[in-house]
């Protein structure tokens, strides 16, 4: 009877999955043609795809790749995912007569990124799966989605679109069914909707058992009815403001969670020991945020499903739990950049056989290689390792038997030679930076699967020798920072690959080499530092996005060979000796940086640089003429013209333009760096600067032949870090709009012809810790303040009019208006008596004989008789000097003819 039971089951089993089958393989003729017209309409790369391609009228449509039909011949799965679709999908397309379609996957394609999502999108009233994630569509996204009732999953994320009107609410209120929802950098316009975001998901999808908004700028806290969505498995909200959010709510409220990011989303706290609760967790994030504490050493256990854990870039300190160990499962283990402390002993990570990634970096651990042997470590599957900063003394021995693809030893106090057996032959990334290493250990063979080298701030000495095999991936070489030496030769095989080749601060000598002519994909180069000659090769200039040949020996012109769409952002030529001009063809560059100081150039100011230049660098050349040009820098951060020929009044120079240094108009500072080295004069120092921060503001137009007044507008550059005007010809008084410089910390006008009171505004600038006003004309009592009475004398001397602290001139009174200026300190101009009463005593005795000549007769016949005797008298005696004349040459001519 039982054996009859299971044959019966068998038919059936048999006779269901048959029919499946042949439905399934049945190929309704309309259908066909809809999915032909699809393929032709659609616009793709035929070399990348993989399904459309394969589209044809042989064979029946429901076999074809990516289609799926139903038990009557319908198409209802299209998977065009990944197929480099850029166009062809319009509101009338014939993708949308797809009547029966359920599931429909665009994602990871081209589509051009001005084309939105199409409307027709609404005529899918069956579908209950829609993934348009990463397919480059943009702008609104369109109310049919709403109208899509069906719709189990949801995925826009990853496009350029945004949720104004259908906003949010609107979006989700129709989708009482939805169970994921996936939005990451979808913007949400409304401030009201990213605050209260969790109020409306909760309230509309009650499901939801997957949410992610990465991105999505949202504001915590979250309402008390987002923690009843019990059924979240999945939640992902990285780069968030939760920084309200609880954590201790989270791990409660969600018992079935089994993925977990919220990185870079502001959280603050420690992890509360109800993490342990967490048992289905498989995937957690929380790097980059600000948590802190000790991890309880129990914290992880029961976490056996627990694959990924990342709680990197944190500030979290102590041991590193020993419930980590037991993990069995776990794949990836991130702890860098943390306050973890102690002596760690590595074979702690005997226990977690299947681990392929492990990092250690930037802690305060010293990690004990110990007894981490051949025995110990060929169980493990380790692909990934990086211990950065752990202090390592010795090279660790066991890496000899791993096949390793990516290593970072950086920043340890490793010496002596670069073994030979750390060349694995599945190794892509190898950064040995900040070590001691002084030679490579030879024979040795640079595998071609490499593509990125660090060997930098080391002590390498010699040639610069790399055996790099001809077929080698190689993109990124640093050897910046050691004692390389000989002249400078790179093999033109392995040039065409690379990008960025960084060999600054080494010894490296000779021309620089034209096989980087060949470097076809170079990026970014930096061979400062060195003591290169000859000039700079044209072939550099391409498409080149970062240039650095600074503090070198390198002479001749600027080449004038940059290219229409040049791509250059950042040039580097400062000390140098170079001559001639900038290049006018540098005007087709988008230039963010240039620094050409401490050359022999000779050239009027470079007004044809891009508008959105943020760094310009001039300093110690002959640049002469104004600082007048018809562009405008709004983003010019730092302006150093010092120790050159210029001219002209500052009040001709557009101060205003520069918005950059004005602060925002909520009065914060931009925080953040970038990295940009550069050279500069400050607080009197030459200082490099690796890093510049957003907010740091200076300009020097030193040394100069600037003169006149100093504008006020100069006052309204409020970012300003640095400000000097010193050596030049530079008039009357400081502007009281200096007042608003509260950012200033360093001041220099030394050496001018500026007079005047010094404004008692200065005494209001707290972080001024550099101050020079020596060599001026300045009179009255110094201001008091707290900031500027802390400078000594030398600040004040060379003004014979000044008194008060720190001099040792005592103020009579001080509030009587110093001789010569008002009491506003503005110059008076003193009356000069002397010339006053000779231009009177000139009027009056000319106008006293007019007025006796015109109105007195007898001084008139008088006085016109006296002229006329006057005249009669000089006739009479020159015509007695001519007769005298005439009869002394008479008798000369008898006496010659006797």
């Amino acid at each position: 009877m039982l054996s009859n039971f299971w044959l019966l089951i068998y038919v059936l089993t048999s006779s269901f999955f048959f029919t499946s089958h042949s439905y399934n393989n049945k190929c309704l003729r309309d259908q066909e043609i809809l999915l032909l017209q699809l393929r032709d309409e659609l616009i793709f790369n035929p070399t990348l795809s993989t399904k459309l391609v394969r589209w044809n009228e042989s064979g029946k449509c429901c076999l074809w790749h990516g289609v799926e039909c139903d038990a009557s011949g319908y198409v209802v799965s299209l998977q065009l995912d990944d197929e480099a679709i850029s166009g062809g999908i319009g509101d009338s397309s014939s993708l949308f007569r797809f009547k029966y379609l359920q599931k429909l996957n665009l994602a990871y394609n081209d589509i051009y990124s001005t084309l939105p999502i199409p409307k027709g999108i609404g005529n899918l009233t069956y579908l209950t799966h829609l993934n348009l994630s990463d397919s480059g569509f943009s702008g609104q996204v369109p109310f049919e989605i709403s109208l899509l009732k069906r719709l189990v999953s949801l995925d826009i994320s990853d496009n350029f679109v945004n949720l104004e009107h259908p906003n949010l609410e609107m979006l989700v209120q129709n989708l009482t069914v939805l169970r994921e929802l996936y939005l990451d950098l979808v913007s949400i316009t409304s401030l009201h909707e990213r605050k209260n975001w969790g109020h409306i998901l909760s309230s509309h999808l009650p499901n939801l058992t997957s949410l992610s908004m990465v991105g999505c700028d949202l504001i915590g806290p979250l309402p008390k009815s987002f923690w009843q969505l019990h059924s979240l498995s999945i939640l992902r909200l990285d780069v968030n403001n939760l920084s309200a959010v609880a954590l201790d709510d989270l791990f409660i409220n969600f018992p079935s969670l089994t993925t977990l990011t919220l990185r870079d989303c502001s959280l603050k706290g420690s992890i509360p020991s109800t993490f342990g609760n967490l048992t289905e967790l498989i995937h957690v994030d929380l790097s980059f945020n600000s948590l802190t504490g000790s991890l309880s050493p129990a914290i992880f256990e029961g976490l056996s499903e627990l694959v990924y854990l990342n709680l990197g870039s944190n500030s979290f300190f102590g041991n590193i739990p020993r419930s980590l160990f037991a993990l069995t499962s776990l794949l990836e283990l991130h702890l860098s950049d943390n306050q973890f402390n102690g002596t760690f002993q590595l074979d702690n990570f005997r226990s977690l056989p299947n681990l392929t990634l492990l990092s250690l970096s930037g802690n305060s651990l010293s990690v004990d290689v110990g007894n981490f042997n051949s025995s110990s470590s060929g169980g493990l599957q380790l692909k990934v390792l990086h211990l950065a900063s752990c202090n390592l003394s010795k090279f660790p021995d066991f890496i000899k038997y791993l096949d390793l693809e990516r290593l970072g030893l950086s920043n340890n106090h490793i010496g002596g030679e670069i073994p030979s057996w750390v060349w694995g032959a599945q190794l892509e990334h190898l950064d040995l930076s900040f070590n001691l290493f002084t030679h490579m250990q030879k024979p040795y063979l640079i595998p071609a699967s490499l593509r990125s080298l660090s060997l930098g701030s080391n002590q390498l000495k010699g040639k610069l020798q790399l055996s790099i095999p001809l077929e080698s991936q190689l993109k990124y070489i640093h050897i910046a920072n050691n004692s390389l030496s000989g002249e400078l030769q790179l093999p033109i095989p392995f040039m065409s690959n690379v990008q960025d080749l960084v060999l600054a601060d080494n010894n490296l000598s000779g021309s620089i080499p034209t096989s980087l002519c060949n470097a076809t994909h170079l990026r970014s180069l930096d061979l400062s530092g060195n003591i290169l000659s000859g000039s700079i090769p044209p072939c550099l200039l391409g498409n080149i996005f970062a240039l650095d040949l600074s503090r070198n020996n390198i002479s001749g012109n600027i080449p004038d060979d940059f290219s229409m769409g040049c791509t250059l952002l950042y040039i580097n030529l400062n000390n140098n000796s170079l001559e001639g001009k900038i290049p006018k063809s540098l005007s087709s560059c988008l230039l963010l940086y240039m620094d050409v100081g401490n050359n022999m150039l000779s050239d009027t100011f470079p007004c044809m640089l891009a508008p959105n230049l943020l760094v310009l660098v001039l300093h110690s050349n002959r640049f002469h003429g104004y600082l007048r040009c018809h562009i405008n820098w709004p983003n010019l951060q730092i302006l150093d013209v010092s120790s050159n020929n210029f001219s002209g009044s500052l009040e001709s120079i557009n101060f205003s333009s520069w918005t950059a240094m004005m602060l925002p108009s909520d009065g914060n500072l931009r925080g953040g760096t970038y990295k940009s080295i550069v050279t500069l004069t400050m607080k009197g120092q030459v200082v490099e600067l690796p890093y510049i921060r957003f907010d740091f503001c200076t300009i020097d137009l030193s040394s100069n032949n600037f003169y006149g007044k100093i504008p006020n507008a100069i006052g309204d550059l409020t970012s300003l870090n640095q400000l000097n005007f010193s050596h030049n010809s530079l008039n009357g008084i400081i502007p009281k709009s200096f007042g608003q410089l509260k950012n200033l910390e360093s001041l220099d006008l030394s050496v001018n012809q500026l007079a005047g009171p010094i404004p008692e505004e200065l005494g209001g600038l707290t972080f001024l810790s550099k101050l020079n006003l020596s060599y001026n004309k300045f009179v009255g009592a110094i201001p008091k303040g707290r900031q500027i009475q802390t400078f000594s004398a030398d600040s004040f001397q060379g003004n014979p009019g000044l008194c008060g602290f720190p001099l040792d001139i005592n103020c009579i009174n001080t509030n009587v208006p110093p001789p010569g200026f008002d009491e506003n300190g503005e110059e008076k101009r003193e009356i000069e008596w002397e010339y006053v009463c000779a231009a009177v005593g000139y009027v009056v005795g000319v106008g006293s004989i007019v007025w006796l000549l015109l109105f007195c007769r007898s001084f008139r016949e008088k006085y016109f008789g006296k002229i006329e005797e006057f005249v009669e008298d000089m006739f009479i005696a020159r015509d007695m000097r001519r007769r005298r004349a005439r009869r002394a040459a008479a008798a000369m001519n008898r006496v010659r003819r006797q």
